[in-house]
């Protein structure tokens, strides 16, 4: 093995490494702001699929601040504070006087928004994610 084939392939792979290590701590920057850009999605289309009868159910869409969490991650929350938030999206028992069940309800453009939300905030994700993957990679060539 030559000396100099020896020092090329080293610089070679040192400029490799800082190349890509540039470009993890791009994409590490860039996570928070996905799933900011993701939840608040979400958020719209829950207001936007959200029943109306008063619009303080549509009114009480919230989404917390994303918060880098100890394993490594990102977490953000998507809620509805309305009292009877869980009502609108599972449905629920209507009683007679005596207490017995005489039907149940469910929310026609309400039912399980939640879950419809959180999917919809997850393909969000994915294709945010794709298209800044795509920008770091179109970056650094």
């Amino acid at each position: 093995m030559s000396s100099s084939n020896y020092r090329r392939n080293k610089a070679a792979i040192d400029q490799f490494r800082k190349e890509l290590m540039a470009m993890v701590d791009d994409i590490r920057e860039i996570d928070q702001r996905i799933l900011n850009r993701a939840v608040n999605a979400g958020v719209k289309y829950a207001k936007n699929n959200s029943p109306v009868i008063t619009g303080f159910y549509r009114k009480n869409w919230r989404s917390a601040p994303a918060v880098k969490a100890k394993a490594g991650g990102v977490t953000k929350h998507l809620v509805n504070s309305a009292d009877y938030a869980s009502y609108v999206n599972y449905g629920h028992r209507t009683v007679d006087k005596d207490g017995n069940t005489t039907g149940y309800i469910k929310s026609k453009k309400g039912d399980h928004l939640l879950e419809r939300t959180v999917n919809y905030a997850g393909k969000q994700l994915e294709k945010e994610f794709k298209k800044e993957v795509e920008a770091v990679q179109n970056r650094h060539n």
